[in-house]
Formats: C-alpha cells, sequence, structure tokens
C-alpha cells in the first residue's frame, strides 16, 4: 500500500512538473508572438512611406583626361515620405552634390527628384516629388524612448528594397561626426542591422512612429548603428523648407584641441585644462578682425568654458550670428578677453563617400 501511494506521489508530481514546462512554453510562445506583432504591425505601417533613392553625379575630369573614362559615378540610399505634398527626408551623404535624383517608391512608380535643401554637417537633407497617393510616416518624439526599447529599421541596403530589421536602442545621447567634421549630438545608438543602402531609411519604435534617421554603421563592428534623433530632423527638416539651408554662425580659425600646462590654469583660474590651439586664420574674417594669432589658445566664448574644438561648435550657432561676443585667450602666459563678431559660416563641400 504504501509503495502504491509512492507511485501515485511520484506520478503526481511528474504531471505537476510537465504542467509546469508547458505553461512556461506557452507563455513563452506568446511573448515571442506578442513581438512578432509589434514588428509587423510597425512595418507594414512604415513600409508604404520608404523610398529608395537613386542619384548620379557628375565626375570632375582633367583636361585631356581620356573621355572613354565614366564621366558619372551612382549611387543609392532610402528616405521616406514625411508630408503629403512629396517631401522627402533622408541622409546629406545620400544626395550631396547630385547632379539627378530619382526616387522609387515601394509600388513600383518612380519619380524624378528636386533638391529641397542639404545640411551636411547634421548629415540631413531634404528631396520633394510630385506624386500622388503618398503615405506620409507618423513622427514621434526621441526624447521620450528608453535604453532597451525595441525599434525596427526599414531600408533599402544594397538595394534590396523595403529591408525590416529589429533590434533594441541600446545607448542614447552619442556624439556622432559629421563628414564635415561637426558634432552631430543626441544621436541614436541601435543594434537593428544597418548595411550600405540602409541610409536615410527611418527607425520606429514598435507602434510605427519614426523616432530616427538611419545614418552610419561602424564597420567592422556588428551591432553598432546609429541613426539622428527625429527631433533633430524636425528642426533641421523644417529649416531646409523654409530658407533651403541652415544658418550657423563661424569665427574663421583652423585649431585643435590642445592641453593646457597646469601652473597657467590654476594661475588664471581656468575652469578647463584644455582648449583650442588656433593653427590658422582665414583672412578677411571675424577673428583675423578680432586680432587672432597662431599659437592662441582659446579656452572661453562668452560665460562657456571651451575645452575644445566640439565645444566651440556647439556655442556657434544661427543666434550668435552678428552678435558681438568675447572670447577668453591664452597668449603665450597671458589672459586675454577678445570682442568679436561672429557670421554667417560659408557653405562647405565634402566629397561623398
Amino acid at each position: 500500500m504504501k509503495q502504491l501511494l509512492h507511485s501515485v506521489s511520484q506520478n503526481g508530481s511528474g504531471i505537476a512538473g510537465n504542467s509546469q514546462v508547458e505553461t512556461a512554453e506557452a507563455s513563452d510562445d506568446v511573448l515571442l508572438d506578442a513581438y512578432s506583432r509589434a514588428v509587423i504591425s510597425a512595418a507594414e505601417k512604415v513600409s508604404p512611406s520608404v523610398v529608395n533613392i537613386e542619384v548620379r553625379q557628375e565626375i570632375k575630369t582633367r583636361p585631356g583626361a581620356d573621355p572613354r573614362l565614366p564621366q558619372e559615378t551612382r549611387g543609392s540610399g532610402s528616405g521616406f515620405v514625411f508630408t503629403p505634398d512629396g517631401f522627402i527626408l533622408t541622409n546629406s551623404h545620400v544626395v550631396h552634390r547630385a547632379a539627378r535624383i530619382e526616387v522609387a517608391l515601394v509600388d513600383g512608380r518612380r519619380f524624378q527628384a528636386d533638391l529641397v535643401g542639404d545640411d551636411p554637417e547634421s548629415d540631413l537633407a531634404v528631396v520633394r516629388i510630385n506624386a500622388p497617393g503618398l503615405v506620409p510616416v507618423s513622427l514621434g518624439d526621441s526624447q521620450t524612448i528608453h535604453v532597451g526599447q525595441v525599434v525596427i529599421a526599414v531600408g533599402n541596403p544594397y538595394g534590396f528594397q523595403c529591408t525590416v530589421t529589429a533590434g533594441v536602442v541600446s545607448a542614447l545621447g552619442r556624439s556622432l561626426r559629421s563628414r564635415s567634421g561637426r558634432l552631430i549630438d543626441n544621436v541614436i545608438q541601435t543594434d537593428a542591422a544597418l548595411n550600405p543602402g540602409n541610409s536615410g531609411g527611418p527607425l520606429v519604435t514598435s507602434g510605427g512612429d519614426v523616432i530616427g534617421v538611419n545614418t552610419a554603421v561602424i564597420l567592422p563592428a556588428q551591432g553598432i548603428c546609429f541613426a539622428i534623433g527625429i527631433n533633430t530632423a524636425k528642426f533641421v527638416a523644417g529649416r531646409l523648407i523654409k530658407e533651403g539651408k541652415i544658418r550657423r554662425s563661424y569665427i574663421g580659425v583652423g585649431g585643435q584641441t590642445a592641453p593646457l600646462l597646469r601652473r597657467l590654469v590654476r594661475f588664471h583660474q581656468v575652469p578647463v585644462e584644455s582648449g583650442i590651439l588656433v593653427l590658422s586664420v582665414e583672412p578677411d574674417s571675424p577673428a583675423q578682425r578680432a586680432g587672432l594669432q597662431e599659437g592662441d589658445v582659446i579656452v572661453g566664448y562668452d560665460s562657456h568654458p571651451v575645452g575644445g574644438i566640439d565645444d566651440l561648435h556647439r556655442l556657434l550657432t544661427e543666434a550668435q550670428v552678428g552678435v558681438r561676443s568675447v572670447l577668453t585667450v591664452i597668449r603665450r602666459a597671458e589672459k586675454l578677453s577678445v570682442g568679436i563678431t561672429p557670421e554667417e559660416s560659408k557653405p562647405r563641400t565634402v566629397e561623398n563617400e
């Protein structure tokens, strides 16, 4: 009798154990199904707005060059429609210096596009097509996303149209250097796989709202990809549509970040331990008119400490154009205050990669 009860007890515990395993497996299936449905829903929502952008660029040939050499290069990238009347957001490096831009929609229609504005310093650009029946994306808020949040990237890597990849937000607040040399701040890092051709495509939430513009990968690293926050893109796109460019200020110096001697930091009570070593001063620039010299070290701009080139770039915004300001400079062992009036920066030319 005892043996029978023991057998029943063992069988009972086995049944309970199997039940727990089945419950756990069912729970996993539910979670995976929910994840799949979220990715499918987001992809279906945003894919009709994603476009393939093909560009042609003329090659400048030297006099006497072989006429049989190619006269143009071709490239491609991604973009997405963000207004019903045909405005498309993409990366600057996709369309920069393009002689011809052609946009292919997901339904197979193709249209020639006009460049509305291009900002290499934020790696963003806006083009426009004249086409009926366009489906704009829903723009989200990149300030509301969190590390670990599921995100989906849609684009055209290597020409494979509307490729969908998924991952998570790996980090927020990254800085990425644009091709012009200026830092792009508040960049989103993600492990959603990106490849050449994804540039300019949308990074979206599980709800299908665009929270970033895919822009770069680090090769040969895996799972380290970047997107420009959509809040930055909204601002830049608005200015490009209104004015065709982004106004920024400049003072006209070439320099590099350099450490300061500790005794100078202590003696002058400088709040930074490095500054901008002036290597060159542009002729007829605000810096030349202010009397800046090669060898000066810039350590402050108005009331803001300047520890390097990137600090100064962040301060030289549109609001500083024509506004007289004060540079704090270390010249040899002397601390000087130099009055300067920044001007609007001149357009920079950068090469496509």
